[in-house]
């Protein structure tokens, strides 16, 4: 069956975050590059905004030699504003990167032929709207220049879109050059994410909701409206896990043609020697930072527990995390001392001064700092949702508590003030992460943690989590994941079982911890993407077959 799949001559794949670290689909795109470049070498090329002009782009190294003679083409005859070059990543793919800013003139006229051609409402459009899709048309145009220039309607060629902020290029090229077939990625649903950001139930309500009445409900018209149309024009419609799926059934009044589940590549993780000196290290720059800002003697056997990602207080589960920390506190099963760090950017202002000047002394402290629970100062200190929950659950760090919490709220790229470690030297001094997300269409976080070899908890709301509930011989933390069961209304049994999971954990041997530890690899080896890009090439199959039968019908 693998030997009959149609497979695909060149490849483009436009997104908002080649080259562009914003979230989680940076992560897709990098790490699945490398194993692209083995097959396709340089006939997989990455489109992307050309978002850094007049600065250094690290990850780009632009090229004057890479497609020069269409480069000219493009920018003397059409107008087109692109520089060529590598994404500095494993596997190195070509990249251009596209100036969008010259398309605003045609605005009205690309979103009047829009609606006439695909019924995509952008009426209502505001925000990032525009943007986004005046870099989707762009991207289009690009990938049509390409293909005039350098190939023929004998080259099978594949456009791949993702997320609803490229969507008008792939259905762009579906009308300016139709031998082209089309692929749309959506993460997320828009009107899914919303939901459950407006505090609405969005699971067990799935079913009732419709998705054009809650785009007009939301004021999410016009993303819903290239989201959806996208969604049901394109060649092979395609979406990250079965639980985002649901949400397209429901909300896209279309599933999916292919689940692409997001896999990784672990060349980002130390091995052997290295990897033992890192986790030392961590572990003990985070001891140091905590007995410094609380004034304590936090030692070896403190159990690091951490969580981390955007800051989305509830589809994080941050609240959860917090509620599940104060309810250890209290736990009389908890064996060991508990130091909880919550790595969330939030709207962070100056590394602490005062845990700066101790963290250079080489004095022991007994007294904690003021505020003996954030690394760095905030803008908004008195409107921040973890600290207000903090202070809710009257969560305060005294001596006397068995669980403190660190609130980081800062990017960790090496050069915070007060770690000065990237965030994968850190998460791998862990010996325990929760991730009890409420929406989470995949989930790299917990399986980031697995990799480093950091027993996780999730939940089965998260792609991931689901996922991991398929594989064989799983069944709970013991196996290096924790898989709680999480819904609209379970929030308290959710922090019960992190409590649990934690105090039952915290009794283990160190012999059981190193068994569980290795079992946690053992999961996130089963995410590779030579695993996982078995799924690209149904999709590339699927696409151009379908592609075929959409010129036939003409």
């Amino acid at each position: 069956m693998i030997d009959d799949l149609l497979t695909p001559d060149y490849i483009f794949e436009a997104s908002w975050e080649v080259c562009n670290k914003v979230g989680g689909i940076y992560t897709v795109l990098s790490t699945r590059a490398n194993t692209l470049q083995a097959k396709f070498r340089d006939r997989i090329i990455f489109i992307g905004p050309d978002i850094w002009q007049g600065k250094e782009n690290p990850m780009f190294t632009e090229s004057d030699n890479l497609c020069a003679a269409w480069k000219k083409r493009a920018v003397e005859n059409e107008h087109l504003s692109v520089r060529v070059g590598r994404w500095n990543i494993p596997g190195e793919p070509i990249v251009i990167l596209v100036d969008f800013q010259p398309f605003f003139s045609q605005k009205n006229e690309i979103y009047t032929d829009m609606w006439n051609r695909y019924q995509v409402d952008s009426l209502h459009a505001y925000g990032d709207y525009d943007e986004s899709c005046m870099f989707a048309y762009a991207a289009g145009k690009v990938v049509e220049s390409f293909y005039r220039y350098n190939l023929t309607e004998t080259d099978k060629v594949i456009f791949q879109a993702h997320e609803w902020m490229t969507g008008m290029g792939a259905l762009y090229l579906q009308t300016a050059v139709p031998e082209i077939a089309t692929i749309f990625t959506t993460h997320a649903t828009s009107i899914g994410r919303s939901i459950a950001s407006n505090n609405k139930p969005l699971y067990d309500y799935l079913f009732a909701y419709n998705g054009d009445q809650m785009a007009e409900e939301l004021n999410m018209q016009s993303k819903h409206s290239i989201e959806k149309q996208t969604a049901h024009y394109v060649d092979c419609f395609t979406t990250v896990s079965e639980i985002t799926n649901n949400e397209c059934k429901e909300l896209l009044d279309k599933p999916a043609d292919v689940i692409l589940m997001n896999g990784f590549e672990d060349d980002f993780v130390p091995k052997g020697i290295t990897f033992g000196g890192k986790r030392k290290r961590a572990r003990t720059a985070m001891l140091h930072v905590a007995n410094c800002l609380l004034g304590t003697n936090l030692g070896e056997d403190t159990l690091i527990v951490g969580t981390s990602g955007r800051y989305e207080f509830k589809n994080k589960g941050l609240d959860v995390f917090l509620e599940a920390m104060n309810r250890s506190n209290r736990d009389k099963d908890l064996k060991k001392n508990v130091l909880a760090f919550v790595s969330v950017p939030g709207w962070v202002g100056d590394a602490r001064e005062d845990l700066r000047e101790r963290l250079k002394s080489r004095d022991k402290f007994t007294t904690p700092l003021h505020c003996p629970f954030i690394t760095h100062w905030l803008h908004n200190m008195t409107h921040d949702q973890v600290l207000d929950m903090l202070k809710y659950l009257g969560m305060n760090n005294a001596p006397e508590d068995k669980v403190k919490v660190m609130f980081v709220p800062c990017y960790l790229d090496g050069k915070d003030g007060i770690f000065n470690k990237s965030y994968y030297d850190l998460v791998l001094g862990e010996d325990l992460s929760v991730y009890a997300s409420y929406y989470e269409p995949w989930g790299y976080t917990p399986l980031e943690s697995v990799a480093f070899r950091v027993p996780t908890i999730t939940t089965d709301l998260a792609g991931f989590g689901l996922w991991v509930n398929s594989l064989k011989n799983q069944h709970g933390i013991e196996d290096g994941v924790e898989v709680l069961h999480r819904s609209d209304y379970n929030y308290s049994e959710v922090a019960d079982g992190i409590k649990d999971t934690i105090a039952s954990f915290s009794d283990k041997t160190p012999r059981e911890v190193q068994t569980i530890r290795q079992r946690a690899a053992q999961v996130a080896e089963q995410a590779l993407w030579k695993h996982f890009i078995q799924y690209y090439y149904e999709a590339y199959d699927l696409a151009l077959r379908k592609s075929v039968e959409r010129l036939k019908r003409g």
